[in-house]
């Protein structure tokens, strides 16, 4: 059986880089953490399958699975991390540093980390008496397309009764949270001498007339669409970016705005769209052929957990918390459409996660492998 400590499986995940981005120049593979994670389950006697993600750079998942029979439980996180900022670093990012009972490393927080926790749960757990059988998903390119997670999906290979996204939480359930979409809005005019404004079509007027749809649809969703449970509980959105035209002198030939919007689990993406494009209509049959709304990305789905299976009551039970929403976006709601019971629950806190000299204390460990080690314990024998 393996002999590593937690500290050691620890370091060899932060010592592994796994940076997601968009930028080709920053984005990395997740292959050698995939292969270093997928190396210690198998010696678990974990049966391992790795996909590769279609649509991506090089990027794999890897299930794990051990125990037969229906349902069981899902422990999922993603192997991958954001890029850094080495200039405000004072630790070396991909070397996990002990200090004042916290270790330091991309990744130690959100989320690399939170395998070596099931790691060091299930050397203590009897696995070959398990009565229902146990997963490790490892995702990849959550923090850009999250393709892993809709890859998975898609194939359907498991139905687990309960699933457990290991983000940092600090071990407190978050059972729903507002998905995120952005949208670019163009428009284009005819540019031409700001002396004769007729021989032009000013693209900034139009657009004015265009944020005026906007934020009558943002009154109107603040108002129809609300959940008390999150500390924000309106739908949001957010008017991000603007630029248009080259000169004072000019009719403005081309404008564009980025803009966002943050539903709620009873707005589903395809209604916040179609609100959207219905708000913006009048204006595109006044203008016809000169304005436009593009996807920027992939939405990101609201999530709420589906409480089948009565993973809340098992959460507060051996927490002692309370189930909690969130407004930050996950890849729950893609691990939700398994038919499993889903919640967010993982050690560290939010407010490192994408900060330099990310950490997370060392008072986690005893709690979170104990957390798991029951929920493994409640769920799978």
């Amino acid at each position: 059986m393996p002999s590593l400590s937690f500290l050691e499986r620890y370091a060899h995940i932060i010592n592994t880089p796994s940076i997601s981005a968009f930028s080709a120049d920053l984005d990395q593979s997740n292959r050698a953490i995939i292969d270093l994670l997928a190396g210690w389950f198998k010696d678990y006697n974990f049966h391992i399958s790795i996909q590769q993600v279609p649509n991506a750079r090089n990027k794999y998942n890897m299930l794990a699975k051990i125990g037969s029979g229906e349902g069981g439980l899902l422990l999922s996180g993603h192997s991958d991390t954001v890029p850094f900022d080495d200039n405000k670093w004072q630790f070396d990012p991909f070397k996990a540093q002990e200090n004042d009972g916290k270790l330091y490393g991309l990744g130690t927080c959100d989320m690399k980390g939170f395998f070596a926790f099931i790691l060091e749960a299930i050397q203590d757990i009897p696995l070959k008496d398990l009565k229902k059988p146990l997963y490790i998903l490892a995702t990849a390119d959550e923090e850009t397309s999250m393709a892993g997670a809709r890859f998975f999906v898609e194939q359907q290979l498991i139905k687990p009764d309960m699933a457990i996204i290991g983000e940092p939480t600090e071990l407190k359930p978050i059972f729903k949270h507002k998905g995120h979409m952005g949208h670019s809005l163009n428009v284009q005019g005819q540019a031409g001498h700001s002396s004769d404004p007729a021989k032009g079509v000013n693209a900034i007027e139009i657009m004015y007339q265009a944020i005026g749809k906007l934020i009558a649809l943002k009154q109107q969703l603040s108002e129809t669409h609300r959940d008390d449970a999150f500390s924000v509980p309106e739908v949001t959105m957010n008017l991000g970016h603007i630029h248009g035209g080259d000169g004072e002198n000019r009719i403005c030939g081309h404008c564009q705005l980025n803009f966002d919007l943050r539903a709620i689990p009873s707005l589903s993406d395809e209604e916040a769209i179609s609100m959207i494009d219905e708000a913006l209509a009048p204006l595109m049959q006044k203008y016809p052929q000169r304005i436009t709304r593009e996807a920027m990305y992939e939405t990101a789905p609201a999530f709420g957990c589906r409480n089948e299976q009565g993973i809340l009551e098992l959460a507060k039970k051996l927490t002692g918390f309370d189930p909690v929403s969130a407004n930050y976006a996950t890849e729950a709601p893609f691990i939700n459409q398994l038919g499993c019971d889903t919640i967010v629950l993982g050690p560290g806190s939010i407010d490192q996660a994408h900060q330099p000299d990310e950490f997370i204390s060392l008072h986690y460990v005893d709690p979170t492998v104990t957390l798991l080690r029951n929920f493994i314990k409640q769920v799978c024998f």
